[in-house]
Parts: C-alpha cells; structure tokens; sequence
C-alpha cells in the first residue's frame, strides 16, 4: 500500500495531482468538520472535561493538546480517504492497462532465437 502512494507521489501526473486537490479540498471540509464536532469534544472529556478539558495551564496560558491531536487525526483520515478513494483505484486501473498492454504487444525474440534462427536459414541455402 505505501510502495503504491510512493509511487503516486513521485510520478508527477498532472492529472492525478488535480483530481487529488479538488476532492481533497471537499473532502477535508467535511473531515474537518467531523473531527471539530465529534472527536475534539471526546478528546476533551478523557482530557479532563470543561473549559480547560484537553489542555494544561502554565502560567495562566492553556496549550490546547487536543485541538492538536484533532489536527493530528484530521489529518490522517483526510490522507488515508484520499488514497484509498483515489489513488488505490487509479493505480489498479493503471497497472490494468499496463497488463493489457503487453499482453497485446508481442515480446521481441532474444538474440539467440534470431541468431539461431540466421543459422538455420544459412543451413537451407547449403
């Protein structure tokens, strides 16, 4: 799976870059939204529940570890979305193509196979 997202990264298609930008931004929105509403407000009561649940104080300043770890998981469900919505499907369909491919193109004979066929033809003459 990850030789395969490797692979799309490095390739470089235009194509696939574009699709990846337009439904990502789409489908970020709603992941973002999700983790906001539901996972940010669990992450808040296991942290210790109300204003300051998810965070630790210093000095009158509160660092929002859960809003974070929300980013953290926003993150990851949005890449793991796009890949396997997008990319695991355009990478089938193009090693399909690739199968079919060189199904339909004849493999070239190797050199001993001409070399040997030359011999032959150079037997017949004689």
């Amino acid at each position: 799976m990850l030789k395969g997202f490797k692979e799309f990264v490095l390739r470089g298609n235009v194509i696939d870059l574009a699709i990846a930008v337009v439904v990502g931004a789409a489908f970020t929105g709603i992941v973002t939204q999700l983790t906001k509403s539901f996972i940010q407000p669990l992450i808040q009561v296991f942290g210790g529940g109300g204003i300051h649940g998810g965070a630790f104080i210093i000095n009158g300043v509160a660092f929002d570890w859960a809003a974070f770890l929300n980013a953290i998981i926003n993150f990851l469900i949005v890449a793991a979305g796009l890949y396997f919505i997008i990319v695991l499907p355009v990478n089938r369909i193009t090693a399909h193509r690739r199968h079919l491919e060189s199904e339909a193109a004849p493999a070239p004979d190797s050199e001993d196979v001409v070399l040997l066929r030359e011999i032959r033809d150079l037997l017949k003459k004689n």
